[in-house]
């Protein structure tokens, strides 16, 4: 295609050829696919068919008069400037233009208008003289793309024919149906549709605006059909889309196959001594716990018709254990909601050649899967531990309490006689933990009582008198002085595990957001306890924003997860009261959170006032803020805002400043009174203008009118509404004079003006908008308070309705 100006009395041309491109494959090392390096888009409007379309695609523009081409040496030159194809593609993409800007409007929309379009076209005559014409430039139409709605939604299909022989098919969706050369043709060209009633004076036909039309076209040239369109085999598919396509088969057929076989299986899942290790939390591992995540143990996916025999065998290959050095204990819930070893499976005959189906419902009934602790009962040199199969020892679990890494680990397990005392777990732990021998040493019992509850164990009492059994635990720490104990709780840490498990028992994660979405600050979550109060949370989100904790203010959420109520500074508050639950509560707790420049206490004394200044124009021009006493007045903030540097009085006006804030439903001003306080004024957007000279000399049979600005639909208001006089000297004042100085009052163009609709809106009466007619004196209408003059226009803040209807804009966060 060649874009091109020539000059029209020299001998001059400037061109520039932009060439096809496409893709290749080696499938016969043939052209596949072909397509155009810039888009041919065709006009709808005003073209009624095809050939028109192309006719004014490559019309030339004469350059001439003001509008000269500049030719370079050559000076200012009439000229032709136009578009011509050298040749056309194999595969050719029209692309209508359906969707347009109407200046008008001021607004995108859709192009309706009926448009028609040939199943074959002969584009030669649209050819440069030199294009090879010795061959036909005829296209046959194979492909029509449809939008069926209007430019803010609506519905997608395509018509497609195959190859030469084929009939034409629809595909909607997922539903392929084949259709007649009329549902390809005619009802795609757009424009309007009789009703099919007889025409006559009673009755005269009503035309009906068809909203489904084509909007891009495929022409394939028909000496090029039966090889573009030929026959795609399986050694056509290139290597890579080959193994692409088969893994993907692949990995459809084993989860089809899985679903199929799900109930043949039942998943184990295996705690060793290193889950037990790596775990920070209760029990000796965690499985479903929202405020923690799960821990990493072995899964295993098994028969259920396997005999025990063999699923042992499978765990100590994929563990790398020794069969005869492991045993598989059961665990189960207890009544107070922890899960322990209970029982090990036993191994007797009967038992290995039982089905672990059979095994999971005489042992763990009320579990779908088969939780499992691997207990290894030799040593490292392969050594059968003693006092594994006594029957009067029991295994026990220990966990150690680290002061200095505030953490709570596991070491393993312990084979212990049932008569035998507490204290003389001393010794063990010393040689595991390869301390002194005479470190001293406390012991705590994590009690069946509650989850999470711990007590201090008496060393000359028996196990067995402490009530100890399989799948206990035991915390130990060693032993602090009274002094290192205080130096750890005056810098907030931890001394006993005691404190450790209080913090896990009432831990909940809470995701912080920023209550202002520009505020340019991130998303984050922290693990804290519920026994915080507020301080503290303030310390800790302070610590990871870096910002002083004092100029931190807190706001709870609604169920929507959206800003509710302001944290008031409470010391005795703790997070549990902070985050109430109530129905619909989101999984995660919100909280909003502000950086501020001044502190909070500061703040409940002071009114943190953004103001948004719409000057004498209507238009929202800056926001600036104020930070001042509760007890100030309004006429205060408005004597601070006339000498703000942001703000500029307009010469010859008033001076005079009002604040205000703007009604639900966008139609009116509500003044707040001179002497009303700041702490006083709602939670809502505050504005403020300048009051025009014209009202505020008003007499008092002039009257003071609202004026709201909407589109279309008066629930969809935008802007700041504004007074407009209607004084007695301009009493008979037609609409048209009106109109000037209302356009005035907002400081826009003609342009502007003339795009603006206008209305007299009752609101009382229930009544669409009155149209408000040039030569109308509005001045007469016996205006009621509600009554307003509405202003209908596009809007272009991009705040459309603050407290009107519509839903919240998706925002995409990289």
């Amino acid at each position: 295609m060649k874009s091109y100006i020539k000059c029209v009395n020299v001998d001059f041309e400037s061109s520039r050829v932009e060439d096809f491109y496409g893709t290749y494959t080696p499938y016969k090392m043939r052209r596949v696919s072909l397509i155009l390096s810039k888009d041919i888009q065709l006009n709808v409007k005003g073209m009624a068919n095809l050939y028109e379309s192309f006719k004014d695609y490559v019309a030339v523009e004469t350059l001439e008069g003001d509008n000269k081409y500049q030719a370079e040496g050559l000076g200012l030159q009439d000229a032709k400037k136009g578009v011509i194809f050298q040749e056309f593609p194999p595969i050719l993409h029209l692309q209508l233009k359906r969707f347009e800007y109407d200046i008008q409007r001021d607004a995108m929309v859709k192009i309706n208008d009926r448009h028609e379009f040939p199943f074959e076209i002969d584009l030669a005559e649209f050819l440069d003289d030199t294009a090879d014409k010795t061959q036909p430039w005829v296209y046959k139409l194979h492909g029509v793309l449809v939008h069926s709605g209007d430019l803010h939604g609506g519905h997608y299909f395509a018509l497609i024919k195959p190859d030469r022989e084929t009939r034409w098919l629809k595909y909607d969706d997922d539903r392929v149906t084949p259709v007649t050369d009329r549902e390809v043709l005619e009802e795609n060209y757009g424009g309007e549709l009789s009703n099919g009633l007889v025409n006559n004076q009673r009755n005269p036909v009503r035309q009906l605006k068809r909203f489904t039309n084509a909007y891009m076209l495929v022409y394939i040239r028909e000496s090029a059909i039966d090889e573009v369109l030929a026959p795609f085999t399986e050694k056509d598919t290139p290597l890579h889309l080959k193994q692409r396509l088969e893994e993907e088969r692949q990995a459809s057929e084993a989860k089809k196959k899985e679903r199929e076989e799900q109930h043949l299986y039942l998943t184990a899942r295996i705690i060793t001594d290193k889950t037990f290790s790596n775990h920070q939390g209760f029990d000796l591992a965690t499985f479903d716990d929202k405020n923690a995540p799960p821990s990493d143990f072995h899964s295993l996916r098994i028969l259920k018709t396997d005999s025990y025999a063999m699923f042992k065998s499978i765990v100590a290959k994929s563990l790398h254990y020794n069969e005869a050095h492991i045993r598989l204990w059961v665990l189960v819930n207890r009544q107070n909601k922890t899960i322990r070893p209970d029982t090990h499976i036993p191994e007797d005959e009967a038992t290995l050649r039982e089905s672990v189906e059979s095994i999971r419902n005489t042992m763990a009934a009320r579990q779908t899967d088969l939780r499992l602790y691997l207990d290894v009962i030799a040593d490292a040199n392969g050594q059968l531990l003693p006092d594994a199969n006594s029957p009067n020892s029991i295994m026990i679990f220990l966990k150690y309490f680290d002061v200095s890494k505030q953490t709570l680990s596991g070491i393993g397990k312990v084979y212990v006689q049932k008569n035998s005392k507490v204290g003389d777990l001393i010794p063990i732990i010393n040689e595991r933990m390869r301390w002194q021998p005479s470190t001293p040493i406390r012991l705590y019992e994590v009690c069946e009582i509650k989850p999470g509850m711990i007590e201090i164990m008496k060393p000359k009492l028996t196990f067995a008198q402490n009530e100890i059994q399989d799948g206990d635990i035991v915390c130990f720490q060693a032993e602090l002085s009274e002094k290192e104990t205080s130096d750890l709780e005056a810098q907030g840490l931890l001394s006993t595990p005691i404190q450790f498990y209080d913090l896990l028992q009432n831990r909940v994660l809470i995701k912080f957001k920023p209550r202002f979405e520009d505020a340019g600050q991130e998303e984050f979550d922290l693990v804290l306890s519920k026994k915080m109060n507020y301080d503290t949370l303030a310390t800790k989100v302070g610590e990871h924003l870096r910002h002083e904790p004092i100029k931190l203010r807190f706001t709870t959420s609604s169920n929507t997860g959206q800003p509710r109520q302001v944290l008031k500074r409470a010391l005795n508050q703790t997070i549990a009261e902070i985050l109430q639950p109530s129905y619909g509560t989101a999984p995660i707790p919100i909280l909003f959170y502000e950086m501020l420049e001044v502190s909070i206490v500061e703040l409940e004394t002071k009114r943190n006032l953004k103001v948004i200044w719409t000057g004498s124009h209507n238009r929202e021009e800056t926001t600036v803020s104020f930070l001042l006493p509760k007890t100030s007045m309004v006429h205060e903030l408005c004597e601070q805002l006339a000498k703000h540097e942001q703000i500029k009085l307009t010469p010859g006006e008033s001076g005079k400043i009002r604040v205000f804030e703007v009604t639900k439903d966008g139609k009116h001003q509500h003044e707040f009174n001179a002497n009303e306080m700041l702490g006083n004024l709602p939670e809502t957007d505050i504005y403020a203008e300048e009051i025009t000279a014209e009202e505020l000399s008003a007499g008092d049979n002039d009257k003071v009118i609202s004026v709201f600005h909407f589109t279309k639909e008066l629930a969809r208001w935008h802007g700041v509404p504004f007074s407009c006089m209607l004084i007695m000297p301009l009493q008979n004042e037609k609409f048209v004079d009106t109109k000037k100085r209302l356009q005035k009052r907002m400081g826009i163009t003609d342009k502007e003006i003339a795009k603006y609709k206008f209305s007299l809106i009752q609101s009382t009466l229930f009544r669409q908008p009155n149209p408000i007619e040039e030569g109308d004196i509005i001045f007469d209408h016996k205006f009621l308070p509600e009554d307003v003059l509405g202003l209908d226009h596009i809007d272009k803040t991009g705040k459309a309705g603050r407290s009107g209807p519509g839903e919240k804009a998706i925002v995409i966060k990289g």
